[in-house]
């Protein structure tokens, strides 16, 4: 497993921006853009970790801004943790005969979340691309909320 990225909802793109990359020195390395979700997603990662980045082997900062915006409160605008795994399947196999209940199931081949005992949403990706559908995980309902 390899630590990925911590995502946070930000309420003013440039204002956040500003402050991570201007005051705080993060550089901005990947944009993506969704039309269709109204979301864009900016990654950063710290100065040091240039090489790194370019080949999305560095730990990155998500800025996740949602068009259509809302007040974040309650710890809101923190996302959550992602790990790439090399099998998402038995990840979650391993996580379920352990008794962690499986929030978004791998239905997929490439996405899973869990949550933490306090909470904490937590991102499954598989590494490379994505397995082939399989049950038990394809007919499997989300349960809860990542």
């Amino acid at each position: 497993m390899r630590y990925l990225h911590t995502m946070i909802r930000v309420h003013d793109l440039t204002e956040s921006l500003d402050f991570f990359c201007n005051k705080l020195g993060l550089v901005e390395c990947d944009r993506h853009e969704s039309k269709e979700g109204r979301f864009m997603l900016v990654s950063l990662h710290a100065p040091e970790d240039v090489n790194e980045a370019v080949l999305r082997q560095a730990p990155l900062l998500e800025l996740t801004y949602n068009w259509d915006t809302e007040d974040y409160t309650g710890g809101r605008n923190f996302g959550h943790l992602a790990y790439e795994v090399d099998d998402i399947y038995a990840t979650c196999q391993k996580l379920m005969d352990a008794g962690v209940l499986i929030n978004r199931p791998p239905r997929d081949g490439r996405m899973a979340f869990i949550r933490s005992p306090d909470g904490i949403s937590i991102e499954f990706l598989q590494k490379n691309e994505p397995l082939a559908p399989q049950e038990p995980w394809l007919s499997m309902a989300n349960t809860g909320n990542w």
